[in-house]
């Protein structure tokens, strides 16, 4: 009779345990969001970058790294073939060389133009000048002629002189009248239909303005040549530019993780050669409201590593709400949602302390 009431009792105790667990459990919850908020662990995630080259693409001749092994910014990772692109360079600065020669040669010939419209200026205004005075003596002969055969025309009527004498001194002044015209017509083809002021250096002769227009119209040639020849030199830059990105480089320090195309391989442009791990390191941890309420991105967290109890400082970068991991789930526990989270992510401030992968734990406040 004693046992059995024992029995009862202890049957009681351990219904009456349950019930008191259940309750606790229907009060505190055991989802994934609570389990994280009140442990605050974190596992060490290196940032991964993937390199790739911008833009260009070839043969791959250079692998000049493996898999595991630390490299530093600037160092050199992969070549491609620099082969078809060097003979572009070429190619260009050929072309650019030709336009030289071509500028110089016009402005050579501008300049030539322009000597020679001078000159044959010059030339015009002499012959100008001497044909003005071809017409002045000219006419001054043609004075003397007419003053001649007014005097024996009198004295042919007088019966002083022979007829044949004023017929010589007729044809004397027809000569003398004959080359006045002869002369005055040389001096306006000189003067090339323009009006002769007396003052020859003031005369803008239609010749001259047709050389000196053809000089300035080279000006446009030249231009012309010169917008080519930038044209050219962007060209020319855009090559260089295509050329130094046959040549990868680590963009920062860090370990291959990963060479995913190998030497002697056709790569495309833009397409992932090589998985780097940085030296950026952070861990997540999930907060509740009350607690990630009292804290801000910039804010310094001191955790702990798990494996070798190793204080370690970082920094918060990231503060937002976490997604709900009932929602995720797509379930429920006791038929509610999941309560409120934040993600906090914290860099470490000094990385070559710690390995990716380690465990951090960080205190509750």
């Amino acid at each position: 009779m004693v046992a059995r009431q024992k029995a009862i009792r202890t049957g009681i105790l351990f219904i009456a345990l349950l019930v008191i667990s259940g309750v606790i459990l229907m009060y505190r919850g055991n989802d994934a969001v609570v389990l994280a908020t009140q442990k605050k662990d974190g596992i060490i995630t290196a940032e991964q970058i993937k390199l790739s080259f911008d833009s260009v693409g070839g043969r791959l001749i250079n692998e000049a790294i493996r898999e595991g092994q630390q490299v530093k910014a600037g160092e050199v990772v992969m070549e491609i073939d620099a082969t078809d692109i060097n003979l572009t360079i070429e190619k260009i600065r050929a072309q650019i060389a030709q336009l030289d020669a071509q500028i110089n040669s016009t402005s050579g010939n501008m300049t030539t133009t322009l000597f020679k419209a001078n000159n044959d200026e010059q030339q015009s205004f002499r012959q100008i000048d001497s044909q003005r005075g071809a017409v002045n003596a000219a006419k001054a002969t043609l004075v003397n002629a007419q003053i001649d055969y007014k005097r024996k025309e009198e004295l042919f009527k007088s019966g002083a002189i022979a007829k044949a004498q004023l017929d010589d001194a007729t044809m004397t002044l027809n000569v003398a009248q004959a080359n006045v015209e002869t002369q005055q017509q040389l001096l306006d083809r000189l003067l090339s239909g323009i009006a002769d002021t007396g003052n020859t250096d003031s005369l803008t002769l239609p010749t001259i303005q047709q050389e000196r227009a053809a000089a300035e119209n080279i000006k446009n040639d030249i231009a012309a040549l010169a917008e080519q020849k930038k044209m050219l030199e962007v060209q020319l830059k855009e090559a260089e530019v295509a050329k130094g990105r046959l040549t990868l480089r680590a963009p920062e320090d860090g370990k291959i993780l990963s060479v995913l195309q190998k030497q002697g391989e056709m790569i495309a442009p833009n397409t992932p050669v090589i998985l780097l791990e940085t030296n950026r390191v952070y861990y997540d941890i999930y907060l509740s409201e009350e607690q990630a309420v009292n804290l801000h991105e910039g804010d310094k967290i001191i955790g702990r590593t798990v494996a070798d109890d190793k204080e370690v400082s970082g920094t918060i970068r990231l503060l937002t709400q976490a997604p709900g991991f009932a929602d995720l789930r797509q379930t429920r526990e006791k038929g509610q949602s999941d309560l409120s989270a934040f993600q906090v992510r914290i860099y470490i401030d000094n990385p070559e302390e710690v390995l990716a992968g380690q465990t951090i734990t960080v205190e509750p406040k």
